[in-house]
């Protein structure tokens, strides 16, 4: 039987083209967006979390539109069929007293 040799599957290290500001700038960013949504998820949050607690909840700062579905895929599916730009920008959140699926 003849032996097969061993392929490499070392890539190395890809060296990428963001600069330390870039990479601060978006950081920047996502922390203000979040933001954003926070505000918003407070709003809502009290109307919903009776009939809805434990769902997922997407959140548009732009628009200030709100997704809900009890599954995490649901919801992905009805934002992927909503929002058909890559760009859109949302935030997602539980519906508990809290926003998340845990404390850390």
């Amino acid at each position: 039987m003849a032996q097969l040799s061993k392929t490499s599957r070392n890539r190395g290290w890809i060296k990428s083209n963001v600069t330390p500001e870039e990479i601060n700038l978006r950081q920047a960013q996502r922390h203000q967006l979040g933001a954003r949504c926070r505000t918003i998820f407070e709003c809502l949050r009290p109307q919903l979390i009776d009939n809805h607690y434990n769902w997922f909840i997407a959140i548009d700062a732009e628009s200030e539109n709100y997704l809900i579905d009890p599954k995490l895929e649901g919801l992905l599916q009805q934002i992927r069929a909503r929002y058909t730009n890559p760009d859109a920008k949302l935030t997602i959140f539980r519906l508990n007293e809290i926003g998340a699926c845990g404390t850390i």
